[in-house]
């Protein structure tokens, strides 16, 4: 693989070639199902993951991520941390650095968190979700998603729209850049006041005109603990309702966690035997992406 970065911080750094060298890793741990790896790239390493904000998916991958590859790990999180009696974020990373891990996974709500750190340490820096900006390895996912969906290595002549809550979204912003760099057209979908202008992408607030071009939804939660604020028929303009998923035969994602009945109808998430419903599968393409990252930074 080409990629010889030193961190994983945003998918601006990644040329096309790079992200589809980690899916096809990603893809590979995926065959291999819940085996270990047989080498074990990160025994006798630590990796610490550095969790200023709450996070199910996202740091339990990580964890499964580092045992399969046959590394140990530490959860450092912000209510039990020294940040609560004012340490810096660099200072705890240096701190951690210094006690011997062999990387840092961050996330935290400063954006240019994990930036910041990677300036100041000498371990690889992996970014799980930094501010509203960016969330790289979500992204990437989910590429290893859909490219395993549509049987392809790249998205080219994919039309992806990424519906709901965009101007709150890390997950969005990262998705723009790694679905338009992967070939996909990008289509941005909810009310006017929640439309960045900022992300250069083709945008609409009429969901239904859209069901009939795309061939592949994203659902946003309403992050109301970001003061989102939405319409009280914002599940009638914006929800993925039964009546749309009806009439919708593409990849329908959610990167989680879900505000059932708002988002997304309980009898569209749940039907797990959907080859549609990829949602599950997100969530299973995380441990095999995070393992494809921390094996090439740190293994």
């Amino acid at each position: 693989m080409p990629w010889n970065g030193r961190h994983f911080l945003n998918l601006d750094d990644l040329a096309r070639e790079d992200m589809i060298g980690l899916m096809k890793r990603a893809s590979h741990f995926l065959n291999a199902g819940d085996r270990y790896e047989p080498d074990e790239p990160l025994a006798g390493k630590i990796i610490a993951n550095l969790f200023m904000e709450n996070s199910t998916r996202t740091r339990c991958s990580f964890t499964i991520a580092t045992k399969r590859l046959g590394g140990d790990y530490i959860d450092l999180l912000g209510e039990t941390s020294s940040s609560s009696k004012g340490e810096s974020l660099v200072d705890t990373a240096l701190n951690l650095e210094a006690m011997g891990v062999a990387g840092i996974v961050v996330r935290c709500s400063e954006e240019n968190g994990p930036d910041e750190i990677a300036k100041q340490v000498g371990v690889p820096v992996i970014n799980a979700g930094s501010g509203t900006t960016s969330h790289p390895t979500q992204a990437l996912l989910d590429a290893v998603t859909l490219s395993r969906y549509f049987g392809t290595d790249d998205l080219s002549g994919q039309h992806i729209a990424i519906v709901g809550d965009i101007a709150h979204s890390r997950v969005a912003r990262s998705n723009v850049i790694g679905l338009k760099k992967l070939g996909a057209k990008v289509t941005l979908v909810g009310p006017p006041e929640l439309l960045p202008e900022d992300l250069n992408c083709e945008t609409s607030s009429d969901f239904d005109s859209m069901l009939a071009k795309i061939t592949g939804i994203m659902m946003l939660r309403v992050q109301f603990e970001r003061d989102a604020q939405v319409c009280e028929d914002y599940r009638e303009k914006f929800g993925l309702t039964e009546a749309r998923a009806a009439n919708f035969q593409g990849a329908i994602m959610h990167p989680g966690p879900m505000n059932r009945g708002l988002e997304i109808d309980d009898s569209v998430a749940n039907i797990e035997s959907s080859p549609h419903n990829l949602i599950l599968s997100q969530v299973t393409s995380g441990v095999a992406t995070r393992m494809a990252i921390l094996e090439h930074l740190i293994g």
